[in-house]
Order: C-alpha cells, then sequence, then structure tokens
C-alpha cells in the first residue's frame, strides 16, 4: 500500500503550544492516532480564534471538517510540549485546507504533518454553503 506523502509548507503565520497530558497516551505508551486528532482541532480553534473567529461563525458562516489527512513522522510522550502550526490556504467556492506541522521544540523532531478540508456549512438544511472571500482575505487566503 502506498504510504500518503503530505510536504511541509515554507511559512506557517500561525502556532501554539499544547502539552501533552497523561491521558493523551494509547496502549502503546504515546500518543494515539485519534488524540492528534483532537489536539489538531484544539490548534484549528485557536487559529481561527487568533483571526476573530469561531467553528461555529467563520465571518457569519459555521465550518465542518470534510476531510482530514495525518502522516505521522515521531512518537509523542506525556510531558512533551508540542508546537503546533497552523496555514490555511487552497480556497474553493465554499471552504479552505488547514495544514498543520507539529513539531517538538526539545529535539526539533518533526511528529506529524496534517491537512484538514473546511467547508461553509448550513447545519439546518445539512449541506455546503459558500464561504465568504472577506472570510478568506481575513484568514490569510487570496
Amino acid at each position: 500500500m502506498p504510504r500518503l506523502r503530505l510536504k511541509p509548507l515554507d511559512a506557517y503565520p500561525f502556532s501554539t503550544d499544547i502539552k501533552v497530558r497523561i491521558t493523551d497516551l494509547n496502549y502503546g505508551g504515546h500518543v494515539g492516532n485519534d488524540t492528534f486528532l483532537s489536539l489538531i482541532h484544539e490548534a484549528r480553534a485557536a487559529f481561527l480564534a487568533s483571526h476573530g473567529f469561531s467553528e461555529t461563525d467563520c465571518g457569519g458562516v459555521p465550518l465542518i471538517m470534510a476531510d482530514a489527512a495525518i502522516m505521522f513522522k515521531a512518537e509523542a510522550h506525556a510531558g512533551d510540549v508540542l508546537l503546533f502550526e497552523v496555514a490555511a490556504g487552497d480556497a474553493t467556492r465554499c471552504g479552505f485546507r488547514l495544514f498543520y506541522r507539529v513539531t517538538r521544540p526539545a529535539d526539533g523532531k518533526t511528529i506529524l504533518l496534517a491537512e484538514t478540508g473546511m467547508v461553509g456549512w448550513d447545519y439546518g438544511v445539512g449541506q455546503v454553503m459558500p464561504f465568504p472571500e472577506t472570510s478568506l482575505r481575513k484568514l490569510g487566503i487570496g
């Protein structure tokens, strides 16, 4: 089976530190894949908040995650402080992608690269909706 190949960006304009808790570990003694998706969610919420947005109000439009890809490079353990870097790009009529790089500053290791596809979502009718260009510009896209 071919492996997923994500490439790091040249720059990530936003970053936040998140400390790994003991409850983030799986039976292998490292942060589990499901937990990393939750930690990415935390980083995404912080990124959006830094632009005055939330997932329920991103310039008047709620967001939903349409897809996610994670490429693991190294393990993370309890007590590790991880640097989550985030950038937005690849705008479409209804959304954009978020790109993540997670590193452990203590030793410089890249822990993972990830991407999530975010789209405007009308929760009342359960369908994709157009995403405002003004919000894309505020996120640094376009």
